[in-house]
């Protein structure tokens, strides 16, 4: 076995096989509802205006209140949290999808729609912060906590592709009522699976613990570092970036009288973004973080550049499959860099946060891209999507991302346990706010 395959080995030890099939399973439904919605709204009121209310209604809900679940799983643990919120989301699910069907009012179903999307139990982001926090508290290397951050974003990137392909092939079988009704049945059963399984206990306030081999923290400080924002804000711009070639896609396939065919290329980018965050595990440690965010930008930039030339759709598949390959990378190192910038007491919501800021990007470039797409071509679209990753690249070439308890982002686990630490220029810009 590889080195990259002990180290998965290792990330898999500690929690045993059933919680991340649990896990991604939990998060299944976040990924089928916010397209079952658009499609459900669609297909029973008729109005495609109607469908989008209800769909930005519910992306709304989620990006207003994940980092309310975050802070409050942090606070008071994350079983209690996770189960209110997974059986509140299939009874919100449930509703919705009885709304649909009795022809309520556009308004009505859209707040319905809200009140989908605001209890989504978040199980992606927590499920990082569970297993960074059990990584830390075994003294685990940062290769490993790595390989975690690596394996939870590959768990939400085939989620994403299948997801929405469930929903879709439910779409053209029989109904999408079906398909939000199993992912209403999936939240309860295996969002409960998550909150009561035995590793939840791992983020309760009073376990958040420094390894053993490091010396006794003092009390911790509870303020978010000012060096996070960049961090969110590269997430945003990727959300972006995702949602304008969503918009893109969906149009050039439309045109070429393929429209059907938009599905199966965003599994193709999904799956090979996929491949590329599971390869991560074999980056060798010397490579700091910052230099692997900033090559995932510039990756992102130049790769997205040929879209604007593609015209055919044999072409289209190409350039978007191999674009995918900057994305889990780029996505992968912005949730490291963010677990050494925050507080641990402070992680969910860090990892919380982060997750609306990607589903908020993508939810307002696909409105506006949507739009200029419909007016001008869906090379308006990409031309949008190149602007964003040039964007995002320039945050990641200037921004200086902190480490919350050590002297730079990228030092060892021993060098970032608490105490005195000399003074560098990264840690002189981890001012706090409150």
């Amino acid at each position: 076995m590889g080195t990259m395959g002990r180290t998965y080995k290792d990330v898999i030890g500690l929690t045993g096989p059933l919680l991340p099939a649990v896990s991604f399973l939990g998060r299944l439904p976040t990924a089928t509802i916010q397209f079952g919605s658009v499609l459900l709204v669609a297909r029973t009121s008729g109005s495609l205006a109607a469908a989008g209310l209800t769909g930005g209604a519910l992306a709304i809900g989620q990006v207003s209140c994940g980092p309310l679940v975050g802070r409050l799983a942090d606070r008071h643990g994350q079983r209690t949290v996770v189960l209110v919120f997974s059986l509140a989301n299939a009874v919100a699910i449930a509703a919705l999808v009885a709304g649909a069907l009795a022809g309520l009012p556009t308004p009505l179903v859209a707040l319905l729609g809200a009140a989908a999307g605001a209890t989504v139990p978040l199980i992606g982001p927590l499920a990082r912060a569970r297993l960074v926090a059990l990584a830390r508290r075994s003294g685990a290397p940062d290769d490993v906590v790595g390989t975690a951050l690596s394996f939870e974003s590959t768990l939400d990137e085939i989620s994403f592709v299948l997801g929405p392909a469930l929903v879709g092939l439910a779409a053209v079988l029989s109904h999408p009522a079906n398909a939000l009704g199993a992912a209403a049945l999936l939240v309860a059963l295996c969002g409960s699976g998550f909150a009561l399984h035995p590793t939840a206990g791992a983020t309760r306030p009073d376990a958040v613990a420094t390894p053993p081999t490091a010396p006794p923290a003092p009390h911790p400080r509870r303020h978010m570092p000012r060096s996070v924002h960049p961090l969110r804000g590269a997430l945003a711009l990727q959300g972006a970036m995702f949602g304008a070639c969503q918009a893109g896609i969906t149009a050039l396939t439309e045109r070429l009288g393929q429209a059907d065919q938009a599905g199966l290329v965003y599994a193709a980018m999904g799956v090979m973004s996929a491949v590329a965050g599971l390869s991560m595990a074999a980056v060798p440690a010397r490579i700091a973080l910052t230099v692997r965010w900033r090559a995932a930008t510039v990756a992102a930039f130049v790769l997205s550049l040929p879209l604007l030339w593609t015209h055919s759709l044999g072409g289209l598949y190409a350039v978007v499959t191999v674009l995918g390959v900057a994305y889990a990378p780029h996505l992968i190192t912005v949730f490291g860099l963010t677990e050494r910038a925050v507080p641990p007491a402070r992680l969910a919501e860090a990892m919380a946060f982060a997750t609306s800021a990607i589903v908020g990007g993508q939810a307002l470039a696909v409105a506006v891209t949507g739009r200029l797409a419909e007016t001008y071509g869906p090379t308006a679209a990409f031309v949008a999507a190149s602007v964003v990753a040039a964007l995002a690249c320039v945050i990641a070439l200037t921004a200086r991302p902190a480490s919350y308890s050590g002297p730079t982002t990228d030092a060892p686990l021993h060098a970032r346990v608490p105490g005195r630490q000399p003074i560098t220029p990264d840690r002189a810009e981890a001012r706090t706010e409150p």
